[in-house]
């Protein structure tokens, strides 16, 4: 599993009438993350488009746990759980401190600029391992210290 996390401060603009954070900010949070994502494999969004690689949404989802509030310090984790073939699915988690806020995922589509159902480009599979890798030694150096 590779994953990173990012730290968000909710603004003031993000939360509604309730005074809680919109739910559909919980999806630009995700994206946030899996841009950070992408750039650690090596393979910024940017750089994948340049390529002529896009990758739409095709799937997305959210469970809320507890709400977020305007000046909140988050944390926004994003894991991809598998190595991707022809599409990507990602898995998110947002929380303050040690509390669960919000859980979802996403499956994203590896497409050519005219749309059609292509493979990621040499080397993003590597790098998806490389990261892998280098984050499972990681955790297993720490775990001995």
């Amino acid at each position: 599993m590779l994953s990173t996390s990012v730290e968000i401060r909710v603004r003031y603009e993000e939360t509604d009438q309730m005074g809680v954070v919109y739910h559909g900010k919980y999806f630009t949070w995700f994206e946030v993350a899996r841009v950070h994502l992408l750039d650690r494999i090596g393979f910024p969004y940017s750089e994948l488009e340049r390529k002529g690689f896009l990758l739409p949404v095709l799937n997305c989802a959210a469970k809320f746990r507890a709400p977020a509030l305007f000046d909140d310090r988050l944390k926004v984790e994003a894991r991809i759980t598998d190595i991707p073939v022809a599409r990507i699915s990602l898995d998110y988690r947002v929380s303050r401190k040690d509390v669960l806020l919000a859980e979802g995922g996403t499956t994203h589509a590896f497409v050519s600029k005219e749309g059609k159902l292509v493979r990621p480009p040499k080397g993003f599979l590597r790098g998806v391992e490389l990261c892998m890798h280098r984050q499972t030694s990681s955790q297993s150096s720490e775990e001995l210290t």
